[in-house]
């Protein structure tokens, strides 16, 4: 393998902060992919780097590198579950298949914090119907968010998460196939994505004003929700999250009983737990 890398992601409002700019880099070729694909992408040698959803972390193939991720440390705001009843008496969650990692902290919240384990049904976006409960992600939960009649009662994924566990929450990190962690063409574009995270935490205003109007955001909760309550930085506190998920996941058997694999910031991959 050369230096140059090839780099999977997602173009969403939430990935601005981590993915501007890298397309301009020399060494990495970004390959756009939509979220399901992305962990597979990287599996099959199509991509080196791919910002995969942290379930996908399961996979004891792909190891977590420390440059970078989408997480929260309190409400997220783009996750949540609308509800017709009490989250205690959802018996039926239709849920946005475009996060499995929402899913499962969907099913997790209302377990442990709830009392409920509701049958998990697929849900398509746009679609005409009402169900009892849905579990909606992504920049639809503003641009398109369901009736508030309808549903009266809401709950914060994120926000849950927090209250629960007091840790923050990692919905997606970057990943690469374990072994290849010193690679110079992981080893590089490693430290190019860490360092555009960086530069672009500088510039997260203009990044609202480039990018807001064409998500269909509002300039004001666009700026509310890169600068106040989405992080980017898998710092030890985000990895203690990310391990208390996989550890509470398995508890319901939604996740292997096995922790994430990490690589070093400068190495080697370890086993966290």
């Amino acid at each position: 393998m050369d230096s140059h890398s090839r780099v999977a992601c997602v173009r969403y409002l939430n990935t601005a902060p981590l993915v501007e700019g890298l397309d301009q880099l020399e060494g990495l070729t970004l390959l756009p992919k939509v979220p399901a694909d992305i962990a597979g992408a990287v599996l099959a040698g199509e991509a080196d780097i791919g910002l995969a959803s942290v379930v996908d972390a399961r996979d004891p193939r792909l190891t977590v590198l420390p440059v970078g991720m989408i997480g929260c440390d309190g409400p997220t705001h783009t996750v949540r579950v609308f509800s017709a009843v009490p989250p205690e008496k959802i018996t039926r969650l239709h849920a946005d298949a475009d996060s499995h990692t929402s899913v499962i902290l969907a099913r997790l919240i209302l377990s442990k914090r709830f009392g409920t384990s509701p049958a998990v049904v697929p849900h398509k976006a746009g679609a005409d119907d009402e169900p009892e409960a849905l579990l909606l992600i992504g920049d639809k939960v503003v641009t398109n968010p369901p009736s508030a009649a309808r549903y009266p009662h809401q709950l914060d994924l994120g926000e849950q998460w927090r209250a629960w566990t007091g840790l923050p929450f990692v919905y997606a990190a970057w990943m690469c196939r374990t072994g290849e962690e010193e690679s110079p063409a992981i080893a590089l574009a490693a430290s190019l994505l860490d360092r555009q995270r960086r530069h672009n935490a500088t510039r997260l205003e203009w990044i609202v004003q480039k990018r807001a109007p064409g998500a269909r955001w509002l300039v004001d909760l666009a700026r509310h929700y890169l600068t106040q309550l989405l992080r980017y930085d898998l710092d030890e506190r985000a990895r203690a999250g990310l391990t208390r998920f996989f550890e509470e996941a398995a508890t319901l058997s939604l996740l292997p009983d096995a922790p994430p694999r990490f690589a070093r910031p400068a190495g080697k991959p370890v086993i966290a737990g």
